[in-house]
């Protein structure tokens, strides 16, 4: 499983009152992934036409960690860590369910 991208992307307009380049975007970024289980040649999800926001197929960093951990062969829902007195989890305490739609 190869995995490539980043925890935010970039505004889709320069802030030239801050500075000449483009801020951090959490709101609208790229993950690419290949093998170990990816559906080849699949897009999922779009942004809006300025590249501001995700709009379809709207998916949270939780359910990224919850496909990896599942091509893994780890159960995102059972693997815990003990920390401050809790326990921890990488889909959160929401849980997540994986990105079906890109697992082959």
């Amino acid at each position: 499983l190869i995995v490539w991208g980043g925890e935010f992307g970039r505004q889709p307009t320069a802030e030239y009152a801050t500075g000449s380049g483009r801020d951090h975007n959490s709101y609208g970024f790229t993950v690419w992934m290949a093998g170990g289980g990816i559906k080849g040649g699949t897009t999922v999800g779009a942004t809006d036409e300025i590249g501001s926001k995700a709009v379809e197929d709207v998916f949270h960093v939780r359910h990224m960690h919850a496909t990896i951990l599942t091509l893994l062969g780890l159960s995102p829902e059972r693997l815990t860590y003990f920390f401050g007195g809790l326990n921890n989890s990488l889909v959160g305490v929401e849980g997540a369910q994986p990105m079906w739609k890109i697992m082959a």
